[in-house]
């Protein structure tokens, strides 16, 4: 009962943390569409600072896994991070950001095939099929509606650099989800070497990378500027008060999208180790469908009948590939079959 309760709350934790983190992520980039840099920081400090109290204790519990192999860990989480959220300076929106990082599985299938000699059924390539197809159409029809977003830094003036620049933030959004892919099939062969030590391998790959942010350290330092001298609101109870007292907007949403980001991972290392991998399947990739329907609803990201057909084939051909039906259908069967057994047949009277 305790394990069924922790894996409700774990599963509750990953819709409200990782919904609530699109929603301050989108609310932070329509203050700044170039804070990628300064949001990363800010979330690897923080779980690099929680981890380094709970789970190292100050450097104290050695590591069960290699420092070389989190080293490249770290090279690859870095770049894939930093890849995903400079694509919002080129024209990259939200509900496209998010459906195009939901082709994880294809990507992890090329890579299992490349890297791994994997081999996969019928069933399996067709749901990347319907991913792939699903993207391609999300995407193209995203081009033809492309607006001038673009940061100001990386802007040309021509007829075509609103397009040129969203093709650049696309091949961005390409090679972190290819980064992505190779980082967890070596994450996989990195467990069958040492064990599984998520809760170790979640801060060191946000520790180690820290001092990388010297080198955008003046890009963080700017945006970290425009955050603080962004709108201030007061706040309603105090200025009944008598107290005059304001609080930056964007720092606000930052401290919001930090901690929302927390719960978002922790929540989902709890449910790999209370639930089937089939039951995280699903809650994540429901949360992400749930994500992108309020992003459309919520902020009125132009969204048409081809963006719809297109969602829906990358959120079907994901429980495809994760062979939802056939396996609730076979876990029906099995319970149905206890029940029978464990019911005491019934004696008739002569």
């Amino acid at each position: 009962m305790m394990t069924s309760w922790k894996a409700l709350l774990a599963m509750l934790f990953v819709f409200v943390g990782c919904c609530s983190n699109v929603v301050f992520l989108e609310l932070i980039i329509q203050i700044d569409p170039g804070a990628g840099n300064l949001i990363t920081f800010l979330q690897f400090l923080f779980i690099a600072l929680n981890g380094l109290i709970f789970t190292s204790k100050f450097f104290t519990v050695s590591p069960k896994i290699a420092l070389k192999d989190y080293v490249l860990l770290v090279v690859l989480f870095f770049g894939a991070n930093v890849c995903n959220n400079y694509a919002f300076n080129f024209n990259i929106a939200m509900p496209l950001h998010m459906i195009f990082r939901s082709g994880s599985l294809m990507a992890n299938m090329i890579m299992g095939i490349i890297l791994l000699k994997k081999r996969y059924n019928l069933r399996q390539y067709s749901s990347v099929l319907m991913i792939t197809a699903g993207i391609m159409l999300c995407t193209l029809v995203s081009s033809g509606d492309v607006k001038d977003k673009t940061h100001p830094l990386v802007k040309v003036e021509t007829s075509f650099s609103d397009l040129f620049w969203w093709s650049v933030g696309i091949a961005l959004l390409s090679i972190a989800l290819l980064v992505t892919a190779y980082m967890g099939i070596y994450q996989e062969v990195i467990y069958k070497r040492y064990g599984k030590h998520p809760n170790e391998a979640l801060f060191y790959t946000h520790m180690l990378p820290l001092p990388g942010f010297l080198l955008m350290a003046g890009n963080i330092v700017q945006h970290w500027n425009i955050a603080i001298a962004s709108e201030r609101v007061a706040v309603p109870v105090l200025h009944k008060l008598g107290i005059n007292w304001s609080f930056s907007l964007m720092l606000f949403y930052l401290l919001c999208n930090v901690i929302t980001q927390y719960i978002c991972i922790g929540a989902v290392y709890v449910l790999t180790t209370e639930c089937a991998s089939l039951i995280v399947t699903m809650v994540v990739t429901l949360r992400k469908f749930v994500s992108l329907i309020f992003s459309i609803l919520y902020f009125r990201n132009p969204f048409t009948l081809s963006h719809w057909i297109g969602t829906a084939l990358v959120f079907f051909g994901t429980i495809l590939f994760a062979n939802v039906i056939v396996q609730l259908k076979d876990a029906y069967q099995a319970r149905i079959q206890r029940n029978q057994e464990n019911t005491p047949l019934l004696k008739v009277a002569n």
